[in-house]
């Protein structure tokens, strides 16, 4: 059995990481709603994770009053409280604050709900091993509330999906060594999938790879982008006469490929760093060019240790391919210099060392949050020295994203429908402010307008094909898009 965290430390963990996430919600009346209600819902989950372990000792009484964040009430439960709410707790129920966050990401194109699982499933791990260990049923307690919220997700529409982190690592081992079993009931249920035969393997043969002038030309059909399509040639043009000079035997100055992505959310960041992948592969720079897209709470782990090794893990992934860091400006936080994403930074940085020749590390967010975040650290300014910039679409270009989506999917604008669609995304590129989706944006005008055609067309006794496939102005409800 580990070492018990005193509560002082648990209290520390608790409050770094619920304040380092309730800083990052974007909106406002979210991150209100989440600082007054957090901490309350922290410590029901608490007893819940307790209950699942059938019983508590009054040292957990110094836990439980150690979990709240700066700022709100400081909890002063005794003994007898404590062991009555663990005793009584009855269920997992979803709190407020998190249909709060679902509604903003829905409204602002953003996953912030899905994160907050991750720091939650953490929290809940870290009052699992008050007692210096996480038991199965505590560990099958905190699957299934995870489970719960991200079904939720699913359900309304939140963008992403469930994270990679694994609760059966943190879960005690038995004196064999192997895992303990996480509790749930469908763990009993399922069977292992039986291994793939050779000659199975055989029958469905790998698709070709690209080549370099299939995946130009897909560069080139990105609407817009035209200064980081420049760059990206630019880019390649160095890195093939580099190869050359190589050949020819003559001296190549060291140089760095890792980039930095800069510009609003919408502006095809994560589809460029995925064709660059694949164009480092097909000049020969990474052996097999992958993307592994990750944010902080993909690098980030609330234990001490526990960073290190989920971040390392992440590069392990990546390796002959492309890393790629959404909104890597939250690895860096200047409030509070014991932030983990500190460690992230050190492991990722050895690992950009130590794989120079097969890793390749692409960080994006916005424009003045990424110089920030570069200047935090001198390793980072050594190894991201090449700058991309990406422009917001302006309304012609949103129109034809808005054209190409429709007609990807399977749908025509009337004449009609298409001229009005332009001058709505018009107005909506005039009025954008710090919340402007660009391409997340037309994608929710297309999901909306597709929701409402299909209300029009389910009322049409026998809708023939071309009904099936048209939009007209009365689904596209641009007046309500633009406001």
């Amino acid at each position: 059995m580990a070492q018990p965290m005193t509560p002082a430390a648990v209290h520390k963990q608790y409050d770094e990481a619920m304040t380092a996430f309730r800083r990052q919600i974007a909106d406002s009346a979210a991150r209100v709603a989440f600082g007054r209600e957090a901490d309350s819902f922290m410590r029901q989950c608490a007893c819940g994770v307790w209950h699942a372990d059938q019983g508590i000792t009054p040292r957990h009484v110094e836990y439980y009053n150690a979990v709240y964040s700066k700022g709100n009430p400081v909890p002063t439960a005794l003994y007898w409280e404590l062991a009555a709410s663990v005793e009584g707790y009855d269920r997992f129920v979803l709190p407020n604050f998190f249909r709060q966050l679902i509604r903003a990401d829905l409204e602002r194109g953003l996953s912030q709900s899905r994160r907050f699982v991750d720091t939650f499933t953490l929290m809940l791990l870290l009052f699992a091993a008050v007692d210096g260990k996480v038991s199965e049923a505590e560990a099958g307690f905190v699957n299934a509330c995870a489970d719960s919220m991200f079904a939720y997700c699913d359900q309304t529409g939140v963008s992403g999906g469930k994270s990679g982190l694994d609760v059966s690592e943190f879960v005690a081992r038995r004196t064999d060594g192997a895992p303990v079993k996480t509790g749930r009931p469908e763990d009993e249920a399922v069977s292992p999938a039986p291994a793939k035969t050779a000659e199975a393997k055989e029958e469905a043969p790998a698709e070709p790879e690209p080549t370099l002038e299939e995946l130009l030309a897909q560069l080139d059909e990105l609407c817009g982008l035209d200064k980081v399509k420049e760059d990206v040639k630019g880019l390649i043009n160095l890195v093939k006469v580099r190869r050359l000079r190589q050949e020819a035997g003559l001296p190549v100055p060291p140089m760095s490929l890792h980039l930095v992505f800069m510009g609003n959310p919408g502006t095809g960041k994560t589809t460029v760093a995925r064709l660059l992948a694949k164009i480092y592969h097909a000049v020969g720079v990474l052996s097999k060019g992958q993307l592994v897209e990750v944010d902080r709470s993909g690098l980030v782990a609330g234990f001490v240790g526990q960073t290190a090794l989920k971040t390392q893990e992440v590069v392990d992934k990546a390796l002959g391919g492309v890393l790629f860091i959404d909104e890597a400006y939250a690895l860096a936080n200047q409030d509070n210099p014991n932030d983990f994403g500190r460690e992230a930074i050190e492991v990722l940085l050895k690992g950009m060392e130590d794989h120079r020749d097969d890793l390749i590390v692409i960080v994006a967010g916005y424009t003045d949050l990424m110089g920030d975040f570069i200047h935090a650290n001198p390793g980072l300014e050594s190894r991201f020295n090449k700058y991309f910039y990406f422009e917001d679409y302006d309304g012609g270009q949103l129109a034809e994203i808005f054209r190409s989506v429709c007609k990807k999917n399977g749908y025509e604008l009337d004449e009609s429908a298409d001229k009005a669609a332009a001058e709505a995304f018009q107005v909506m590129y005039d009025r954008r402010d710090e919340n402007f989706g660009n391409a997340r944006d037309v994608r929710n005008v297309f999901e909306a307008a597709v929701a409402r055609q299909a209300n029009r067309v389910a009322a049409i006794e026998a809708p023939q094909k071309e009904d099936l496939m048209a939009l007209i102005v009365a689904d596209l409800d641009l007046e309500a898009s633009v406001e």
